[in-house]
């Protein structure tokens, strides 16, 4: 039997660098202390959502990841408790902007970066102004907990491709950090079951776990609606929150059961690559 027991969290965040960070790591122990081996914080724990209006200002906060306090703090605890933390942060590479993830492993040390492939650009959610296309692709994680990660972020989440292109790369569970709440556009429109049934769906068609932790909280006038949760590999909610707790959800995963149940399914065995060409076509 091959277990991992995994943790999603949840909390709001002010502008306040150093107390969202210390904020994190307080629940980064929480988790570690009811026996969580990776610990996923939500995208952009740094500080408020900033890409909810273009300002240019607002480029200060990109980092590299050898300096970004983010990943420096959480690198610190990662050795200390021995725990991967995937850490998502506003990255500078010369002279380019990513949205990134340093996949922080229990050793404390940077096993490597993923850049967000997928940039949405819309009201409340300006990340093209901000951020490059990821250039990293698709990337796992095989040496960073007992079994592989895959992890995507945000409106990475939205995609079954990258869900599947993960799983064909040998994930065996995946994680969303991520940064949504209401629609500036259409205060009506409540996005918060359909964000959760995507990611179901990957859980279901890959026959898979899913982690996904989000933020809460008013950020000038913007509702973010938490509903962290993880999934097991049917799809069903094993751990979840509404939209105002704090805290960490923790489950125990049974990795070889879980293959069992993804070779019965047949979904990958089934599979014909030989006529999803029209996926790739850019027209």
């Amino acid at each position: 039997m091959t277990e991992i027991t995994v943790a999603a969290m949840q909390l709001a965040f002010s502008g306040d660098e150093a107390a969202n960070i210390a904020d994190v790591s307080e629940l980064v122990r929480e988790a570690a202390a009811k026996g969580a081996q990776v610990i996923l914080p939500p995208e952009l724990f740094e500080g408020p959502y900033f890409c909810r209006v273009e300002d240019e200002g607002l480029f200060v906060g990109a980092r590299p990841v050898g300096k970004h306090p983010s990943v420096l703090a959480m690198q610190k605890l990662a050795e200390e408790l021995k725990v991967a933390i995937p850490t998502s942060f506003f990255e500078l590479d010369g002279q380019h902007h990513y949205n990134s993830l340093a996949m922080i492993g229990p050793d404390g040390k940077v096993q490597g970066v993923y850049r967000k492939s997928h940039i949405p650009d819309g009201p409340g959610y300006e990340e093209k102004f901000y951020f490059r296309p990821g250039n990293t692709g698709f990337k796992v994680w095989p040496d960073a907990a007992p079994t592989t990660l895959g992890i995507g972020v945000c409106w990475d989440q939205w995609y079954p491709e990258t869900a599947r292109a993960m799983m064909l790369m040998g994930a065996e569970v995946l994680f969303y950090p991520t940064a949504i709440g209401t629609e500036p556009h259409d205060p009506s429109l409540d996005t918060s079951r359909l964000w959760r049934r995507a990611m179901v769906g990957h859980a279901v068609s890959n026959v898979v776990p899913v982690v996904a932790s989000n933020r809460i909280g008013n950020e000038e006038g913007q509702i973010f609606y938490g509903n962290s949760f993880i999934a097991d590999e049917r799809g069903d909610l094993i751990a979840e929150f509404g939209s105002q707790e704090t805290g960490v959800l923790v489950a125990t995963l049974d990795i070889a059961r879980i293959r069992r149940h993804r070779a019965a399914f047949g979904f990958f065995r089934d599979r014909r690559p030989e006529l999803y060409g029209r996926l790739v076509q850019d027209i």
